[in-house]
């Protein structure tokens, strides 16, 4: 079993519990966004490298050099967004 943490939040992100006792966040007036929904729409730099058949390396480069937004986890990882790598590719 899970560790239970207390956190405070900032107003504009809610925490409710759904049906099946699982925790979901939400910020104000958008829907609510679960782990596995953004999981779905992000990349990590591997898997674009694999997409370019380039090293990883060359993915943090090219987001480092903003040619490919990134967004960083809690932990400082990289995650591209679905839509900008497949933008990139049809360039």
């Amino acid at each position: 079993m899970g560790v239970l943490l207390e956190v405070s939040l900032p107003d504009e992100i809610t925490r409710t519990e759904n049906e099946k006792g699982r925790i979901e966040m939400s910020i104000a007036e958008h829907p609510i966004i679960t782990p596995s929904m953004a999981r779905q729409h992000t990349l990590t730099p591997g898997q674009v490298a694999e997409m370019f058949n380039v090293n990883p390396k060359t993915v943090a480069r090219w987001a480092s050099t903003g040619l490919l937004p990134s967004i960083r986890t809690p932990g400082g990882h990289r995650r591209f967004r679905e839509a900008d790598v497949v933008e990139l590719l049809n360039r």
